[in-house]
């Protein structure tokens, strides 16, 4: 390795020595970890019904379980490191599940050892209120959809409610409004009539209703004395009124209205999640899903401990000094610009099969310095490795460095909402004039495919439409058609990606080529993981890099995430029958005639532009020799349960 270093990489030297000691008087000596790994950014959050990325998935899998998790199956028990391996949901919290014969209901039995880490017991309500949680309005679940697929989950989350139906009015007596949970006092009871106020507050899209509720129950705010509880149960009889505001413009004022927060569907008359007993969890859907269980390993779906989150509010509960978690790592401490530290937690219910006991997480921003730092012995997994430099690694350290076809595919997002991205002519021809061949063979050069279609290749019995390819004489047809000849008259268009030096890499590509061959002005814009979140969750961008790695190994993790609103569309994008397609196809019994419908809702996406698909992505790990369980696959998820490292003597880290 060393020779390596000298003949390949001669500014590695200086390079690797100002890291480690950067590192070392920035933040101490630490006892070394038995694993350490790259995550490439700050992580924006633990909270699994928060996060979307990658980075916070590795994190969250580590420290919560669902249901079930994603695990190579038993009879790959000897699998060599870099072996492709699919992964298959496996029991987890849950020891059994059944399903009915009509797919629709879900049985799981919770297992008796399944604890929290402090100790507690785990059961079915877990997951009741986790998931309620998740699908509320007001904690903005960008994967609450992926429970939409359980009978009435949609209706909640959306606030669909209607006279006559079981509601649940949350009052305005939280211990502070700006968090969520613990939130206010519940009443529950019958919604018997709404009565309109104030319509030019209902002009500027203000709730200016009342409602008036028979109720049936009360759940006082839980962060108040029993005391103060039964003030509260007595001051409600009968039946209620409440608003968004209670003071109302009408000439004869409506009396004893009272403030509410929230008004939802009763979540548990109208949603098929019940904990029937503390180890039974049944779930209802809507039509059968056949990824359900992979759903239900996936992060978001993972519970979170309500006394905790109850206790110190959100989102303070997920400091590493409160947080109580279920996985097989407990967080112990995370630094800034440093690392997050796991530790084997010693009530996880399989912990006799975890094998590492300190795990650092490295928050390295610069893919050089992560390569720097793994050649120093500093690193044992490297997820990505620096595109410049693939093919020299490749050469040097073919038994370390391991690659694999992903279900993953890199993308450009178009706002769809900012003119003249609003044209969709504008949008065919910025498609039309990517040379995605030369991004993957002279920028990525790991061997990513070009993509002109959204659905990667391999997923059984589906195939993608042919999307839009290089054609720069229709490109600037097209143009031309939409104003802008030449690109006369064209705004400036922002290409807005993460920091990372291949994003960058492929945003100046691309800014050369839509110069060059429709003569746009394009300027470049790179922000910091979480601020980048926050930028294409509110829209603040023209073009942005993205990407998307399958939740499960269907079509529908690509195509229903660009639904009408959908929290992970982004681009502001609508369209009716494309909406309409992938509702259809959710409810189709037929696999052959389903992929079909999603072929067609994917031929408008495509024909759409809201997004431009650039490639196909491969995986490209770096693995320590010694580390054994790192296995590839198409989703490229590593668990940590089943990693062991060999003692390695004299490599402080």
């Amino acid at each position: 390795m060393q020779r390596f270093i000298r003949n390949n990489f001669l500014y590695f030297a200086l390079a690797v020595l100002a890291s480690a000691f950067a590192w070392a008087i920035s933040f101490g000596t630490l006892p070394p970890a038995d694993f350490t790994f790259d995550n490439s950014t700050e992580i924006k959050t633990i909270d699994p019904a928060i996060a979307t990325g990658q980075p916070e998935g590795r994190v969250i899998d580590a420290i919560f379980e669902g249901l079930l998790r994603n695990l190579p199956p038993p009879d790959s028990a000897n699998a060599k490191t870099g072996d492709v391996v699919p992964l298959t949901p496996e029991p987890a919290v849950a020891e059994s599940y059944e399903v009915s014969e009509d797919g629709l209901t879900y049985t799981f039995k919770i297992r008796s050892t399944a604890r929290w880490s402090d100790g507690t017991p785990m059961s079915a309500e877990d997951f009741r209120w986790s998931w309620m949680r998740m699908l509320h309005p007001e904690t903005a679940s960008e994967y609450a959809y992926q429970l939409h697929y359980v009978t009435g989950a949609e209706a909640y989350n959306s606030a669909q409610i209607e006279v006559g139906q079981m509601v649940e009015v949350e009052l305005n007596d939280r211990p502070d409004r700006v968090q969520l949970f613990p939130r206010g006092t519940i009443v529950r009871g019958r919604l018997l009539q709404i009565l309109q106020d104030d319509p030019e507050a209902r002009a500027q899209g203000v709730d200016s209703a009342v409602y008036e509720i028979e109720v049936t129950a009360i759940e006082p705010c839980s962060s108040v004395s029993a005391a103060e509880q039964e003030k509260i149960r007595q001051s409600i009889s009968g039946n209620i009124r409440v608003s968004r505001k209670p003071f109302l413009k009408r000439e004869t004022p409506i009396e004893n209205v009272r403030e509410h927060l929230q008004i939802l569907p009763d979540f548990d008359s109208t949603v098929a999640i019940t904990a029937s007993d503390p180890q039974t969890l049944v779930v209802k859907l809507r039509n059968p899903t056949p990824y359900f269980p992979e759903l239900c390993a996936f992060y978001p779906l993972h519970p979170v401990n309500r006394r905790c989150i109850e206790t110190f509010g959100s989102p303070w509960w997920a400091k590493p000094e409160n947080v109580v978690t279920n996985g097989p790592f407990k967080l112990e401490f995370r630094r800034l610009r440093d690392r997050i530290r796991l530790v084997k937690n010693e009530k996880y219910w399989d912990a006799e099969r975890v094998k590492l006991n300190v795990i650092d997480v490295l928050a390295i921003k610069s893919e050089t310095t992560g390569l720097n730092m793994y050649l120093n012995g500093q690193v044992d997994w490297l997820p990505t490795v620096p595109s410049s430099l693939i093919p020299e690694v490749k050469k040097a350290l073919p038994d370390q460095y391991y690659t694999s076809p992903m279900l993953t595919i890199y993308i450009y997002r178009l706002n769809t909402t900012r003119p003249p991205l609003d044209n969709k002519l504008v949008r065919q021809a910025l498609a039309r004039a990517v040379n995605r061949r030369n991004i993957t063979e002279y920028v990525a050069k790991a061997g990513q495919i070009p993509a002109t279609s959204l659905v990667p290749p391999g997923l059984k019995g589906y195939s993608s439409p042919a999307g839009p390819e290089l054609d720069i004489p229709e490109a600037r047809r097209l143009l031309a058609e939409a104003g802008f000849a030449g690109g006369r008259g064209m705004p400036q268009l922002e290409i807005l990606y993460n920091a990372n030096q291949t994003h960058q890499e492929i945003a100046e590509v691309v800014q050369q080529q839509w110069r060059e061959n429709l003569g746009l002005d394009v300027s470049l814009r790179n922000l910091e993981w979480g601020v980048f979140l926050d930028a294409l969750s509110k829209k603040d961008y023209m073009v942005s890099r993205s990407g998307w790695i399958a939740d499960y190994p269907d079509p529908n993790t690509f195509l229903d995430m660009w639904l009408t609103d959908g929290p992970n569309n982004q681009t502001g994008w609508s369209n009716a029958q494309y909406d309409a397609l992938v509702k259809q196809a959710a409810a189709e019994p037929d696999p052959a005639q389903r992929m079909e419908i999603f072929r067609q809702a994917e031929a408008i996406l495509l024909d759409e532009c809201p997004i431009i698909c650039v490639y196909y992505q491969v995986s490209t790990n770096m693995v320590r020799p010694g580390v054994k369980g790192i296995t590839m696959n198409p989703q490229d998820i590593h668990p940590l349960t089943v990693i062991e490292v060999e003692p390695r003597a004299g490599v402080a880290r």
